[in-house]
This record gives C-alpha cells, sequence and structure tokens, in this order.
C-alpha cells in the first residue's frame, strides 16, 4: 500500500533557515471510500449536536419544577437567567475554545471541552441555590460552545471531500433527535409517581452526563486532524496518523479496493512548517481579508439563529396562547417539529454535494423564507388551526433545518485551516449572541399584545432568511466536492 508522502524541500533562498514540505496528505484524506472508520469518527464527534439538544430540552422541560418550593424555589426571572448563563458560556467558551483549537490542536480540545461538558451536566443536578446553578450552567454552556468549534474543524478535516457536504449536515441535524430523547426523559424523570419531585430533575441531567460517559471512550480512539499536523510542522506523526488510518479504512471494506483507481497522482500541497501565526493576523485573515466570506458566515449564522429562537422555541406559548392547546399536551405538536427538523438534512443533504452549496443554500434559506411569511399572514387571518399551523411548520422546518445546518457548514469550510475553529466560534457566538440571544424577547412580547403583532415577528423572520439567500447568491463559494485546501489555501502555503 503506497504511504502519505512529505517530502522536506530547501529553505527560500533569503537567508533565513525556512522549512517546507510537499506533501499529498489532504489529497489522500479526501479521496477515501466511505467506511466503518468513517461511522466511528461521525459518530463520536457529531454526538455533540445530540447532547446540546437533550441539554436545552431538559432545561426548558424542569423550568416550572425549579419553581416549587421543594425543589430550588427559583423565580421565574432566576431560571430565565440560568438560561442566559448558558447562552453566555456557549458563546464565550467558543471563542475561547476555538482559539485554542487551532493553536493547540483539534483531539486536545475536543476532549477537554466534552470533559467539560459532562462534569457541569453531572453537576447541575447537584445544585443547590440559584447561584450555584447560574455558575454551572455557564460551565455547560461554555463546554457545548468549546464542543462546536473544536468537533466541526475535526469533522471536516477527516471527512472525504465528496461527502462532506451531507455529512456535516447530517451531524448537525442530530440536535433534534437530541431534543426528541430530551422530551422522552424529561416525561420519565418529572413524572412525580416515579420520583420524588427534587429528585425526577436532578436525574435528567446526570442522564445526560451518562450518555456523554460512552462518547469519551470512542473519542480517545480518534486521531488528531493530519491537516492541523501538517501546519504545525508535526509531519511525521501526520504520515503515521494518515497510513494507520488507511489500513483502517481498508480494513472495513468488504473486499481489497484501490484508493485511487485510475486516478492521476494527487497534488502537492507545499507548506512553511516553522511558521508561527500570531493571534491578530488570524482576525485579519478572518475579517479584513476574507470579509465577503465573513460576512456571508454573518448572515447565515444570524438568520438562522433568529428563525429557530422565534419561531420554533415560542411555538409552544404559540399553541396555548392562540389555540387553546392543553399545557401537557403541548409536546404532541413539538415532537412533528423535532421529526421534520431531523428527517430533512437526511434528505435533501446530498443534494448539497451533488447540485451544489450555492443553489441549494440560496434555495433552502429562500424557501423557508417564503413559507414562513404565507404560514404567519395565515396565521393573523385566523385561517389555520393548531394542528393545521404544526402540518405547516413540518414543511418549513424540513427545508430550513438543511439551511440552518448548512451555516455551520459553511463557516467550517470557507477559510484556512489555521483559522476554521476560531472562525466557527466567531460565527456562531455571533449567531447566538445576536439573533439568537434577541429573537426569544422579541417573539415573547409579541405574543402577549396579539396574533397581528406576531405576524410581524414571523415577517422579520422571513425578511431575515431571504435576505440571506441572496447574500449567498451574491457572495457564495462554490465548495462541493473541492478539497478544504482548495477551497482556502493554508495560511502557511506557497499560495498565501
Amino acid at each position: 500500500m503506497k504511504k502519505a508522502t512529505a517530502s522536506l524541500l530547501p529553505g527560500a533562498e533569503t537567508g533565513e533557515q525556512e522549512q517546507w514540505i510537499e506533501t499529498d496528505i489532504a489529497a489522500r484524506l479526501d479521496r477515501l471510500p466511505w467506511s466503518r472508520w468513517h461511522w466511528f469518527v461521525v459518530i463520536g464527534l457529531g454526538i455533540t449536536w445530540v447532547l446540546d439538544g437533550l441539554e436545552v430540552t431538559i432545561q426548558g422541560a424542569i423550568a416550572t419544577v425549579l419553581l416549587d418550593s421543594r425543589t430550588l424555589g427559583l423565580t421565574r426571572a432566576r431560571i430565565g437567567l440560568t438560561v442566559t448563563g448558558y447562552l453566555l458560556g456557549a458563546v464565550l467558551g467558543a471563542l475561547v475554545f476555538g482559539y485554542l483549537t487551532d493553536r493547540l490542536g483539534r483531539k486536545k480540545l475536543f476532549l477537554t471541552t466534552l470533559a467539560l461538558y459532562l462534569t457541569s451536566t453531572a453537576l447541575t443536578g447537584l445544585t443547590w441555590d440559584f447561584r450555584s446553578m447560574f455558575f454551572i450552567r455557564f460551565c455547560t454552556g461554555a463546554g457545548i460552545g468549546g464542543e462546536y468549534a473544536a468537533i466541526n474543524s475535526a469533522i471536516d478535516e477527516l471527512i472525504p471531500a465528496r461527502v462532506r457536504g451531507r455529512t456535516d449536515l447530517i451531524i448537525n441535524s442530530t440536535f433534534w433527535l437530541g431534543t426528541a430523547l430530551g422530551s422522552a426523559a424529561s416525561i420519565f424523570f418529572l413524572d412525580p409517581r416515579i420520583f420524588p419531585i427534587n429528585l425526577g430533575w436532578r436525574l435528567a441531567f446526570l442522564f445526560g452526563a451518562a450518555l456523554g460517559l460512552i462518547i469519551i471512550a470512542m473519542r480517545r480512539f480518534i486521531p488528531e486532524s493530519p491537516r492541523w499536523l501538517i501546519t504545525h510542522g508535526h509531519v511525521e506523526e501526520a504520515q503515521k496518523i494518515v497510513a494507520e488510518i488507511e489500513i483502517n479504512v481498508q480494513a472495513g471494506l468488504a473486499a481489497p479496493t484501490p484508493f485511487h483507481p485510475g486516478a492521476p497522482p494527487p497534488n502537492l500541497l507545499r507548506i512553511r512548517t516553522d511558521r508561527r501565526i500570531g493571534f491578530l493576523e488570524i482576525i485579519r485573515t478572518i475579517l479584513k481579508r476574507n470579509w465577503r466570506r465573513s460576512l456571508l458566515a454573518l448572515c447565515l449564522m444570524i438568520s438562522q439563529a433568529f428563525f429557530y429562537n422565534g419561531v420554533y422555541f415560542s411555538q409552544s406559548l404559540v399553541l396555548v396562547t392562540f389555540f387553546a392547546v392543553a399545557p401537557d399536551r403541548v409536546g404532541l405538536y413539538l415532537l412533528p417539529l423535532a421529526f421534520a427538523n431531523l428527517f430533512g438534512p437526511l434528505c435533501l443533504g446530498h443534494f448539497f454535494d451533488s447540485v451544489g452549496r450555492k443553489p441549494m443554500i440560496a434555495l433552502t434559506y429562500c424557501l423557508s423564507g417564503v413559507l414562513l411569511a404565507l404560514m404567519g399572514r395565515a396565521f393573523a387571518k385566523g385561517a389555520v388551526t393548531g394542528v393545521e399551523q404544526t402540518l405547516f411548520l413540518c414543511l418549513i422546518f424540513f427545508i430550513a433545518s438543511s439551511a440552518a445546518s448548512s451555516a455551520y457548514l459553511t463557516a467550517s469550510e470557507i477559510f484556512p485551516v489555521e483559522t476554521r475553529a476560531l472562525a466557527i466560534a466567531i460565527f456562531y457566538a455571533a449567531g447566538t449572541g445576536v439573533g439568537g440571544a434577541a429573537a426569544p424577547a422579541l417573539f415573547g412580547s409579541l405574543i402577549q399584545t396579539g396574533k397581528l403583532s406576531l405576524m410581524y415577528g414571523y415577517f422579520a423572520g422571513s425578511l431575515l432568511m431571504v435576505t440571506a439567500a441572496l447574500a449567498e447568491v451574491l457572495l457564495g463559494v462554490r465548495a462541493e466536492r473541492k478539497s478544504l485546501e482548495e477551497i482556502a489555501a493554508p495560511m502557511s502555503s506557497e499560495n498565501e
């Protein structure tokens, strides 16, 4: 079997001792056939989205329980502040751990962030008052925020280019599998006939931590990204990892298959391994040199965050307030929405690799926005029942889920490897901090003032999604089936 190559080149004629290599490691990773090894990576890293969906759902479900004097006896305002603490932790955690992921490596950080999440989730079940709850929820959010930066960059750098789009979208959609698990767990653990009121909610958080323990054992066997290793001078280690990956992939195939059947030799990437890139240079690369791509990622992230945090997470209030749905039956209306969000990328994801990023991202964003506006108008006129609006939303979220997931895909693949994790963190933080934080408060106040006011909230979400579709048309990058290095050359490459 041919091994990945990385040949040393002489230094440039500048009087300085520069260290350059030519390597085909990235090309060989992209040309690997799909195998059980790739499934192992997807499950071991992609579980983050399931855990986040589980966490958010359980946190929402226990809100009314924590009002009880037999539990923590919190006020509604303080419960809201614990949610704020979680979001604040997610934003700051993404930025801090995103930067460290680019500096210290993908594997070190995706192990660290998962350990922080698991510890904090378990400790949430042991909190005793508002201050302890706020602090622990902040730490839990920091772990989840850091996970997004670490695992999205690692996944993109290990998955073959030809299936990177659908893989990312499907992984991101598993957030909704987590919401379904969270709903089922909350029904079980919060049932006073099964557990005392001050025990059930604690066990719900311990359940989430126990689920993550299985995954941290798997992650120990996921290698460091060879792409990251090459740009940080660890040439021999990168060669060894790629050779081991090839052996594992070949072992998982039903019959021996050549990795490059009839293909020409892969292109070599020329990298300077001794270059040290500072924080300010990374920021300039993201926000100044790639300002068009940054503007695109910002539009996609903020619009989908506003859309989901406004429309989806206010739907329970809409059902109770305007359709007289009993609170204990709201879950029956929300569960179909979760499954629509889950199955959308499963059905549409492959088109992002075959038809292409620009047309599919623009189409899903635009359709989601237009359909939301139509639903908002029908809602304001009283032309739909609670069931009919739920079916309308199932169609919208079936499409919008792919749009939202493509925002994370875009942010993770259009920036150089040296900045990838921090770029994901910056735009995730912007989406969560701007769109995600503003939408719940806005929709909550609109619901109090009536159907007509809420219609304008739906129109605002629609406008943002259509604007994001236009941004994709004007600024989008054709990244389908291309190597990450072809989309954005490394800062330490010869071409930078």
